[in-house]
Order: C-alpha cells, then structure tokens, then sequence
C-alpha cells in the first residue's frame, strides 16, 4: 500500500500542481504594434484537401490587417484532387497577393510537409512567416495576436488550437486537446520550453534561416518540434500563448483510425522530448493501470473514490483552460473523456510496440 500511496500522492500532486500554476499563470503579455503593420507571408501545406481549403482560406480572408499587406503561399503537394483550383476559387478577388505553389521536387533532407515549408520560405517575401494547415481556421485577430509578442531575440511565437465539430467524438478530441495544452503551458511558463504548434505559428525570417532552413534539417514526421529545437539551439527565444485572439480552429480526426495515425505522428515528437518531462508523461498516463492494481489490493470501494478524485481535478482544469480562452468548458463529457483515454492509451500502446507503418497525408512513415 505504501508504493500506492506514493504513487497517487505523486500523481494527484502533480496534476493540483499544474492546475494552480495555471490559474495563477500571466503569460507573455503582447506589445504594441507600429502603426505601418508589417508586410507578413502566410504560409500553408496542402496536400489532397479540397474538403477543408475552403474553409481554410476564407477565414485567411476574414483576417483583420490590411490585405495589401499580406501574401498568401499555399503549397500544393501533388495533390491529386481539386485542391489547387477550389484554393482558387475561394481566393478570387483577394485584395491581398495569393499563390498556389506547386510542389514537385524535393530539397535537401525535407519531405513531406517540412519539403513543402522550405518551398515557400523560399518564395515568401517578408520578414514574418505564419504557417498554418489546410484543416485550420484562423480567427480575425491572428496575425495581430500573434506578432505583438514577436519582439527581439523570439524566434518563434506559437498560438492555440482547439478542436471543433459536431460529434461527440470530435467534442472530446477537443477537450483532450485543450487540457493537453494547458499541461504544455505551465511547464512553458516554469522556462522549459518544450514545442511549438506547426499549424498556427509564427516563425521570423531569421530565425528559420538560422537553422538552414527544413531543407538542412534531420528529416522528421514532426517538422515543427525539429524546428523548433533547431531555432533555441540558435540562440533564440520562444513564446506559447494561452490567448483567446490567437485561438484557432481545427477540423477533427473523423475515425479512430485517423485518431490513432495522427496520434502516432506525435508520439514521434514526444519521444525527443527531455527524460524529465518523458517521467511526468509516464506517471500521468500509467494511472489506470496503477488504479486496477489499488482494486485488486485495497478494493473497488477505494479505486472508486480515487478515480473520481481525478475526474473532479480534470474537470476543474479543464475549466480553467476553456474559461481563459472564453469558451465553456464541457464538463460533463469528463466520464466519457477518461472512457476515451483509457482506449486511446492502449491502442497507441500496441501501435507503438508493433512493427506498423503509421500514414499521414497519404504518405506512410515508420
């Protein structure tokens, strides 16, 4: 019972912890803008996305900066539907400069996504490069959001992605997403960077070219946290922000299949993570299987009362994330949400030590 004891003490601790330091959290606070809002180039992968680049792009169109100055790069990477020509359409008329940039050759080490980023990086013309994905949609005030905290020495400001549709599958994909977040932020706010968000990001100029560019980078299925290690390793800062303007929304994964891929892709990104933070991922996601060992020891009464402990602490920060980005967190999707982790730990689990290919974007990767 002592080693169960710790355990808990240990898990319990940690979570009250992060909800605290969240609640009492400040965050990078945003700077004024000159009055000549700087030329900005947005940059966006797009491979096989004729469903979402029209949802994409019309909130790129809905941004509140001067259109003049602002260009629009979409990078179309073999696709082999109607992506290039419905990005065309939804573009039509824009007052700001657009392009579709197809993509058919490879440079240096870059693949997939990264390959298409070092393409337009090429091509854009200005200073700042927001990069976004096809299945985003941008609020109004994104680029303001965003470049008021770009002030000298960041290299890469990151913003905030929550997950919206009207299933209750992609409900919980958003609310896993948002406290997942949350978690980010307190160890970014505690000085220990640990990522940056590849589909609503700012990236400056010369900072990518610090780095060589994705064209010189090791090749990963997580071009943004190679990135992202490459510009620190630079000598540059970082900031993450927790803020409503900055609060993007991503279509979600339809399938649990679709779940499962993406979620392999990221443990990619995970696995190069610090020892440290890898041992606070270990003793947060082993709390189930820890639990049916209490049950078996002390008994189901007592597993019972420590399970809901934890629902009522990932609630109450659940509640914290969604209220400080001025959204309702849905609380009473939290039973269903531990039912979700639960399977999505052990499925990813045997993903992981099975020989499997995982696909992205058509693509297959080990």
């Amino acid at each position: 019972m002592l080693l169960f004891t710790l355990y808990f003490l240990g898990w319990f601790g940690l979570l009250l912890t992060s909800a605290v330091l969240f609640a009492r959290r400040r965050g990078s606070q945003p700077e004024p803008l000159p009055q000549l809002l700087p030329r900005v180039s947005i940059l966006i992968a797009a491979r096989n996305e004729q469903a979402a680049i029209g949802r994409c792009l019309l909130a790129i169109r809905a941004l509140q900066y001067p259109p003049e100055r602002v260009e629009v790069l979409l990078g179309d990477d073999a696709s082999t539907d109607d992506t290039a020509a419905v990005a065309q359409a939804a573009m039509a008329g824009y007052a700001g400069t657009f392009r579709v940039v197809p993509i058919r050759e490879n440079l240096g080490t870059a693949r997939g996504k990264a390959n298409v980023l070092a393409h337009l990086t090429r091509t854009a013309s200005t200073e700042y490069f927001f990069i976004t994905d096809a299945d985003i949609a941008v609020p109004p005030t994104w680029l303001q959001g965003l470049l008021a905290h770009a002030r000298t020495g960041v290299g890469i400001v990151t913003g905030l992605t929550l997950v919206e549709g009207p299933r209750l599958f992609h409900h919980i994909q958003g609310l896993d997403w948002l406290m997942s977040l949350g978690l980010v932020q307190v160890v970014t706010d505690m000085g220990r960077p640990v990522t940056a968000m590849g589909n609503n990001m700012l990236i400056t100029r010369a900072a990518y070219e610090a780095t060589g560019g994705y064209e010189q980078l090791p090749f990963s299925v997580t071009e943004d946290f190679e990135l992202f290690k490459a510009v620190l390793h630079r000598g540059y800062t970082s900031r993450n922000l927790f803020r409503a303007e900055v609060l993007a929304e991503s279509l979600p994964m339809y399938t649990w299949a679709g779940l499962l891929h993406q979620r392999r892709r990221w443990m990619r990104g995970v696995e190069g993570l610090p020892g440290w933070l890898k041992g606070c991922l270990l003793l947060y996601g082993s709390f189930y299987l820890v639990l049916l060992g209490l049950a078996w020891i002390a008994g189901p009464g007592v597993a019972a009362a420590v399970w809901g402990l934890k629902m009522v602490l990932q609630g109450s920060l659940a509640a914290l994330c969604f209220r400080q980005v001025g959204r309702r967190a849905p609380l009473h999707l939290i039973p269903l949400y531990e039912a979700y982790s639960v399977f999505l730990t052990g499925m990813l689990t045997g993903f992981r030590l099975l020989p499997i290919r995982f696909s992205w974007k058509g693509r297959q990767y080990r």
